[in-house]
């Protein structure tokens, strides 16, 4: 091999190596100070009678944000984001990298929806379970319906819910089904649906699919960083009388159009 080639790889592989221990230093870092001190402010907000959410509200967004710089993801934002009404909000998503959880609540706000085993990963589940994250274990049908009243709850309190309906990540462009149980919960409480589209460059390898977390994690922490796009729609009122099932339809079908805008955005 020639010299200078095997110098570069060997350079390549030392910037790759350094960028791990940095960012996987760093996410545990960031993410094991901040919690402490946001468990203590949180548990004061409650003995004194004031607004938690709020206080969750400003750790989520600070932490979702100060991750994302860790890992150099740099957020195009296509859309501007609605001023809030007295309704309740669910924001749905497409589902491509666990990027998208951080883009996410640092856009949007809110608390997630999220996988049950995801409460037992070391440091993320912690921090999840601090943030509010609503936990659904879809082999359970009681799980499925108790998430569906505790997303009802929230957004009958004019709160936001965020959720990739798809249920798992994917690769590619492709909007696969929806699951209906957050567009029964939006219907109940009479909320708004906020339908947002996310695209990656199609060699940026951020897909998160066929990967433990901690595999996904030293993947993104070696990479070079992402630019990534997020195309936001028009939110759409529901009634209670609205059925789920054309709800999710048209949810699912906003969503596909919003990804193909994306798209466009950050390339193939």
């Amino acid at each position: 091999m020639p010299f200078g080639l095997r110098e570069s790889r060997e350079s390549r592989a030392g910037r790759e190596n350094a960028r791990l221990v940095v960012r996987t230093g760093g996410f545990l870092a960031v993410t094991t100070l901040m919690l402490g001190p946001f468990v203590l402010r949180m548990q004061m907000a409650n003995r004194m009678g004031r607004d938690s959410d709020s206080v969750r509200e400003a750790w989520v967004n600070t932490w979702a944000r100060s991750l994302l710089r860790l890992f150099a993801v740099d957020v195009v934002v296509d859309g501007t984001l609605p001023p809030r009404t007295m309704r309740g909000r669910l924001v749905v998503s497409n589902h491509r990298s666990a990027i998208d959880v951080g883009v996410m609540l640092s856009t949007f706000g809110g608390v997630m929806v999220s996988r049950a085993d995801l409460a037992n990963w070391p440091i993320v589940g912690a921090a999840a379970r601090a943030a509010g994250t609503l936990f659904v274990d879809r082999a359970k049908t009681t799980s499925g319906a108790q998430v569906i009243r505790a997303m009802q709850g929230r957004l009958e309190k004019g709160q936001s819910v965020c959720l990739f309906p798809e249920g798992t990540t994917f690769d590619g462009d492709e909007i696969r089904p929806f699951f209906g149980g957050a567009f029964v919960a939006a219907a109940r409480a009479a909320a708004e649906v906020l339908p947002v589209g996310i695209a990656y460059p199609h060699a940026s390898g951020v897909a998160f699919v066929n990967e433990t977390f901690p595999q996904h994690l030293v993947r993104m922490a070696r990479s070079s960083g992402v630019r990534m796009a997020l195309a936001i729609g028009k939110p759409f009122a529901l009634a209670k009388s609205d059925r789920a099932s054309v709800v999710t339809g048209r949810a699912h079908d906003e969503v596909d159009v919003l990804v193909k805008r994306a798209r466009k955005i950050c390339g193939a």
